[in-house]
């Protein structure tokens, strides 16, 4: 009697179906919106389920669009993430948990300037579809929390008033979608 064994099954980011946000307060009153336009990721599960899948991600430091030039540049500079010396963001998972039937834990160690740490993320299932190409897609929503300080993004402003310029919490926001590759 032979021992079955699940075939790997490895997916890639589509690019032009994904996307990378991130949201951080502003003076405390506002929110302002970022993204990242330059991202890879490959997704490798076993079988047909998404448990214990292995995920890694990278994304071009360089490539951050606030919707302002001047504050993008900074964003690049030395002050923040420095992105001549430091060009990507890593993650690479370490376990991705199944919760509910469309709720995974995604943990994993984030790389960001020189900084690698632990963060647990959430992602939703949002299901698997074929396109018109007959490619096999799968859509995920992956949520989380990083205090931008624990990765060396240290810049802190005040206002003349005394108001925080800038929040240490950031919420990430990827909308992804991952094409099954042959």
């Amino acid at each position: 009697m032979s021992e079955t064994t699940a075939t790997a099954t490895k997916w890639a980011i589509d690019p032009t179906h994904s996307e990378v946000q991130f949201k951080i307060k502003h003076l405390v009153i506002s929110t302002v919106t970022g993204s990242f336009k330059s991202f890879q990721g490959t997704m490798q599960s076993e079988g047909d389920t998404f448990e214990n899948a292995q995920v890694e991600f990278e994304l071009a430091v360089d490539s951050i669009d606030t919707n302002q030039e001047m504050r993008d540049g900074h964003l690049k500079g030395e002050e923040f993430f420095d992105a001549a010396k430091f060009p990507t963001i890593k993650f690479e998972s370490t376990s991705f948990t199944k919760k509910s039937d469309d709720t995974y834990t995604l943990a994993g160690n984030l790389t960001m300037r020189d900084v690698t740490k632990p963060v647990t993320l959430e992602a939703e299932y949002g299901g698997t579809a074929v396109d018109f190409y007959g490619n096999t897609k799968a859509g995920f929503e992956v949520t989380g929390k990083i205090n931008r300080k624990e990765f060396g993004l240290t810049w802190g402003g005040i206002t003349e008033a005394g108001a925080i310029v800038l929040g240490d919490d950031v919420k990430l926001i990827a909308n992804v979608q991952f094409a099954k590759q042959a």
